[in-house]
């Protein structure tokens, strides 16, 4: 949907036709959920993920080469993390990283809790 912002516009009134049509269509980043969407992330990156990356605000990654996930926001845009996750497949091209399949609500959850993480 961020399609509308990539093109110019023909004038400040499309910029603001275009801003309302994006905004009415109920778009609501997954970072931006509440505090139960929240808990229901940590929950599940403790379940999930926990084993080889740092999942809080301060722990190390029990893994050394996966990333903590505080520090994913200098890796890869927050955007970029949700349209990657938008399938329900959490992956990597790491040889040791399983392949972690999640409902469109977890996926929410998760990423609006790495959000919470982020300086």
């Amino acid at each position: 949907m961020s399609k509308i912002f990539n093109k110019p516009a023909g004038s400040p009134a499309a910029l603001v036709a275009g801003l309302a049509l994006y905004l009415s269509v109920g778009f609501t980043p997954a970072w931006a959920q509440t505090d139960a969407g929240i808990k229901e992330g940590r929950e599940l990156v403790e379940v999930n993920c926990g084993k080889c990356h740092g999942v809080g605000v301060a722990d190390a990654s029990p893994h050394e080469g996966a990333p903590p996930f505080r520090d994913l926001s200098e890796r890869f845009p927050m955007d970029a993390l949700e349209e990657a996750f938008s399938d329900g497949r959490i992956y990597s091209d790491h040889p040791d990283m399983p392949e972690f399949i999640a409902t469109p609500q977890q996926v929410d959850a998760i990423i609006a809790y790495i959000a919470s993480l982020q300086e």
